[in-house]
């Protein structure tokens, strides 16, 4: 008969001692886009500057608005590593934002508001310290545009010429964030912001004026609940 003792402590866990981990996740997106505030000339079908009801050329200040909208996300995971990793993830994302349009073009203006929501790719790869279960983390993020609700677009036409390369096909940006691990589930809260520009317009405008410019990003919180499958 043979007896031996198990050292306090031991795990046997063999997904704890390999330092990896696999899961899905999924959650919410809370964005807002940013941009600045311009006036630009509104132009007809023929490329003539719209005169409003006093036959001056009609001027529209386009502002962003403090609106958030709501989104989905959810995706895979993998983590490599345990006080020290790294989690390259794979995600499916609603996001979304609106801003307001004040038309001068009658005796009282009138604010209209375009609400935009686009599907994305996202690809985080993140880099993370573990200290019991609380995590935090951060990285870069590649953004790819699968579908929109095309009202960017439109909303543009009548001030553009030139919409071709106006809406980025893929952005670049962060996340950073920190997580609490509970068994074989994660909670995580991140924020998202963009380096590169979600649009980027070179508005028309009456002649004795510069060109204007917008150029909209999206800043976002996430928040997630993952299970670890092995």
């Amino acid at each position: 008969m043979y007896l031996f003792a198990v050292p306090s402590g031991h795990n046997f866990c063999t997904g704890t001692k390999k330092g990896f981990a696999f899961g899905i996740k999924g959650g919410v997106n809370l964005s807002r886009l940013t941009m600045g505030d311009v006036f630009t000339t509104r132009y007809d079908d023929n490329g003539n500057p719209y005169l409003g009801y006093d036959g001056k050329a009609v001027r529209d200040n386009i502002k962003q608005s403090f609106n958030t909208r709501t989104g989905a996300v959810g995706g895979i995971y993998a983590r490599f590593g345990r006080t020290l990793f790294i989690q390259p993830e794979v995600l499916v994302s609603t996001k979304g934002g609106s801003f307001d349009i004040i038309q001068t073009d009658r005796e009282t203006p009138v604010t209209k508001t375009i609400n935009i929501k686009y599907s994305n790719i996202d690809v985080p790869l993140l880099i993370g310290l573990k200290g019991g279960p609380i995590r935090i983390l951060a990285g870069p993020v590649a953004s790819f545009r699968i579908g929109d609700n095309q009202n960017l677009r439109d909303a543009f036409r009548q001030y553009s010429s030139d919409l071709n390369n106006a809406l980025s096909q893929a952005t670049f940006g962060y996340q950073l964030g920190a997580g609490l691990d509970l068994g074989n589930f994660s909670l995580d809260v991140r924020k998202e912001g963009s380096f590169t520009n979600l649009a980027s317009f070179e508005l028309n405008s009456q002649p004795i004026d510069a060109s204007a410019s917008v150029k909209q990003k999206v800043t976002s919180w996430q928040v997630t609940l993952g299970i670890k499958l092995f």
